[in-house]
C-alpha cells in the first residue's frame, strides 16, 4: 500500500477527483482519499512518482508519506 499527503481536498468531489486520478495509473488495483486526514491510500503496484504526478495533474498538491 501506498500512502501520499494530498492537500487541496475540501469536498466528496475532491475525493472523487483525486480517486479517479489514481485509478487511471497503471498498477492501481484500488484507490481512496480522505480529505479530512488529507491522505490518500493506493493499493497495487504502481510507481510512487506516477501517482503523485497524476493527483498534481488533477489539481491537488501530493507527497508521498
Amino acid at each position: 500500500m501506498t500512502t501520499l499527503s494530498v492537500e487541496g481536498m475540501t469536498c466528496e468531489g475532491c475525493e472523487d477527483i483525486v480517486e479517479n486520478a489514481l485509478s487511471e495509473v497503471d498498477g492501481v488495483e484500488d484507490a481512496e482519499a480522505d480529505r479530512e486526514e488529507g491522505v490518500a491510500t493506493v493499493e497495487g503496484d504502481a510507481n510512487t512518482e506516477d501517482l503523485v504526478q497524476a493527483v498534481d495533474f488533477a489539481g491537488y498538491e501530493a507527497t508521498a508519506e
